[in-house]
């Protein structure tokens, strides 16, 4: 019998029990979908993480109170002291080998108005200094940015994002308006350009205001996070030594003892993103791998009880000629054209969810083709680890004992 044969009777015996031969690659289904959805979505993601962090000019490297990722219990990281306004100008002071200092602090505002009008809640509220739009990647497409003069005079002045421009002055022009935050009058003086969502989130629904200003109106406890930009890029190892010097002195922290700060660049962003995301990646393979399981010993059960009921049909192909070999590939066949269908299904369906999860949060996504390939070829292998018993078991039935079987 040749391998068309096979297949062909392969397929028949599947197509006469479609609903028993959906239920035995229900668990390969549900492993390949798991890591090709999950790996469809992550991939999507790691492209445009990498593409936001290219971003990053060259030689620019942050200094912020927290590590990138917390993980556990973090109260070692909350006892830290907040890094200040004071400690921005020691460094614009004291470090000859920066170019720029740009602090960001942010907080949720609870509306923006301007006379009846005002903004949906959870307007993203930035201060920053001159350097922000450098550093923070948004830029004025009308009016100005805030100066030096503005920071140090703490100006009531502010600048809006599209959305927020959209919701207060849909029919007039916003520059040159006041409008209130916390019951502030703030100057409008200048519109972002639009920056749309990133990873579901609305970049044009911010205010921004001299980093002194919003200190003014929503006090200093919050969290400050600093880029920092060497004089070049060769010089930034050294900018970032001269920075952790500096900081250590104006946060008295003692020799010997690890700094209470942290220092990243894009390079370590990247590599605790890949940390990240390779975790889900495992916790997806570990669900693979005890679907994979429960669906290869599906396979065998059944296979087994296809055995048992095609005995005399055995009985009769041996008697007329067939050898083990051949009975075996049948059954064989019969294994991985189940786990293969499996396999095909999965990793439709996880493509397919990846990209509709990806398109429901407005993320991006990508289809992983190796991804898939690899996924394919498992399940199939799975077949054929778990179907070889079965067809042994066929092969080696005696040909009398197989046509008295009732």
């Amino acid at each position: 019998m040749n391998l068309h044969e096979s297949g062909f009777m392969a397929i028949e015996s599947i197509r006469a029990n479609k609903f028993r031969s959906f239920l035995t690659v229900l668990g390969i289904i549900i492993g390949v979908w798991a890591v090709i959805g999950v790996q469809t979505f992550i991939s999507g993601l790691n492209s445009s993480v990498t593409e936001q962090l290219s971003q990053i000019g060259a030689g620019t490297f942050y200094v912020q109170k927290y590590p990138a990722l917390r993980l556990g219990n973090d109260e070692k990281y909350r006892n830290r002291k907040d890094i200040t306004l004071e400690q921005v100008r020691a460094i614009q002071e004291k470090a000859d080998l920066v170019s720029i200092v740009s602090p960001t602090v942010y907080t949720f505002a609870k509306t923006v108005k301007y006379f009846e009008k005002k903004t949906n809640p959870d307007v993203f509220a930035y201060g920053g200094n001159q350097f922000w739009q450098i550093a923070g990647g948004y830029y004025v497409q009308d009016g100005r940015f805030i100066t030096g003069a503005d920071v140090q005079n703490r100006a009531n002045v502010c600048i809006l994002g599209l959305s927020v421009v959209e919701k207060l002055f849909p029919f007039e022009t916003a520059i040159g308006k006041e409008i209130r935050l916390e019951g502030k009058r703030l100057k409008v003086i200048g519109i972002f350009e639009e920056k749309g969502s990133t990873f579901g989130q609305n970049r044009d629904n911010i205010i921004f205001l001299p980093v002194t200003t919003f200190e003014k109106l929503f006090g200093k406890n919050l969290e400050m996070q600093l880029a920092i930009k060497a004089k070049s890029p060769e010089l930034m190892q050294e900018a970032m030594d001269q920075v952790i010097g500096i900081l250590r002195m104006a946060r008295k922290v003692p020799p010997g003892k690890a700094n209470d700060f942290e220092i990243l660049t894009k390079e370590s962003l990247l590599e605790t993103w890949a940390n990240l995301t390779k975790y889900v990646f495992l916790g997806a393979i570990v669900i693979a791998g005890m679907s994979l399981l429960v669906g290869g010993i599906g396979i065998m059960n059944i296979m087994l009880v296809s055995v048992t009921e095609r005995t005399r049909e055995i009985g009769v192909r041996k008697a007329v000629g067939a050898s083990r070999l051949e009975i075996m590939w049948q059954f064989i066949t019969e294994a991985i054209i189940l786990s293969g269908v499996g396999g095909v299904t999965g990793v439709v369906c996880g493509i397919l969810s990846g990209l509709l999860l990806g398109f429901a949060i407005g993320w991006p996504t990508n289809i992983p083709v190796v991804a898939a390939l690899v996924g394919f070829f498992f399940s199939t292998a799975v077949g054929l680890f778990f179907g070889i018993f079965p067809a042994v078991k066929a092969s080696r039935l005696d040909p009398i004992e197989a046509l008295r079987y009732e």
